[in-house]
């Protein structure tokens, strides 16, 4: 009798099926792409989306930051192969500038919207990344939004999952993962919220925290919702001056922050003291504001206006100080 083949086992694993019921996978047969770094989050989505009776293509992106890493879309392939589902491999440029995170995600960001044209990209994120996530954006001062963390949603099928499950089910169905080593760097800021911050958060509550942060941001998230439609009715167009200030602050504030994400290079949302700065303007005390990343928004005609980095100072005959 042949050795069951690896979709075999996927199929008949209990725990596949118990992991898939906590999961918010779309409906069977939905065409979608998975995107797999080859780590064990996501070669765990990767199996569930199977489980799941999904039409995946799992796309692995190589920004070439590291030496070799093209050769790591190799073991993605394979394991897509057996599992019956397709795979492409793509290289991804990562622009000149500050914050190479936020740049590299925003070049994968873009690299898996063309492959998918349009279908669903699946990412896998569990409940101990929207710690880090949560805990990251405080720190920065990212205001109620940030405290939301990473939004739930058929996106993040496997977020209510913990990191220990990803690699226990990796492990028994003997699937390669990959290790990044930039992830054991502490220079960079999530590294040290994973591998020094949680563990002290937990040793300091006598318990596991992720949990709490989890249904912290679940709550944020259901405020913010609440907010971000009362913005949309009560000012509609978030450039207006106007109708900034006609608001109450924290809601010009959630309609600020989803349009200078919008107009950002790489996505990333403003922090709380940048949309402070914005609202200034927007109220004639400065005529310019300073928002990250090299870009502004200035003031003209009582309305706002995002001007990129290269691009100089608009000439304006509106009151206020420059930032």
């Amino acid at each position: 009798m042949d050795a069951p083949t690896l979709l075999d086992r996927v199929r008949s694993d209990g725990d596949v099926l118990a992991l898939l019921d906590r999961c918010t996978l779309p409906p069977a047969s939905e065409s979608v792409v998975v995107a797999v770094s080859g780590g064990a989050d996501s070669m765990a989505l990767l199996v569930l989306a199977i489980a799941a009776g999904l039409e995946v293509t799992a796309v692995h992106v190589d920004h070439g930051l590291r030496p070799g890493s093209h050769l790591e879309a190799g073991p993605v392939a394979d394991v897509a192969a057996r599992l019956g589902a397709a795979s492409v491999a793509c290289a991804a440029s990562v622009a000149a500038g500050s914050n190479l995170e936020a740049r590299a995600r925003r070049a994968r960001h873009d690299a898996l919207a063309d492959v998918a044209a349009g279908r669903l990209v699946l990412f896998g994120h569990t409940a101990d990344d929207q710690a880090e996530t949560v805990l990251g954006n405080l720190v920065r001062g990212a205001g109620l939004p940030g405290v939301a963390g990473i939004r739930s949603g058929p996106g993040h099928p496997i977020l209510p999952l913990r990191r220990s499950e990803t690699r226990a089910l990796c492990e028994r169905l003997e699937l390669p993962v990959l290790h990044d080593p930039s992830n054991d760097d502490p220079a960079h800021r999530r590294n040290r919220l994973r591998h020094e911050v949680l563990p002290l958060l937990d040793d300091v509550a006598g318990r596991d925290v992720v949990p709490l942060l989890a249904r912290h941001a679940s709550l944020a998230g259901q405020a913010v919702d609440h907010l971000v439609a009362e913005a949309e009715s009560a000012i509609g167009d978030p450039s207006s001056c106007a109708a900034l200030c006609s608001a109450p602050p924290v809601v010009a504030a959630l309609a600020l922050h989803d349009w200078l994400r919008s107009c950002s290079d790489d996505r990333h949302p403003p922090d709380a003291a940048a949309l402070e700065r914005v609202l200034a303007v927007a109220r004639g005390e400065r005529r310019a504001a300073e928002i990250g990343g090299g870009f502004r928004v200035e003031r003209s005609g009582g309305r706002l206006t995002v001007v990129p980095p290269h691009l100089p100072p608009t000439s304006s005959d509106e009151g206020g100080q420059p930032e």
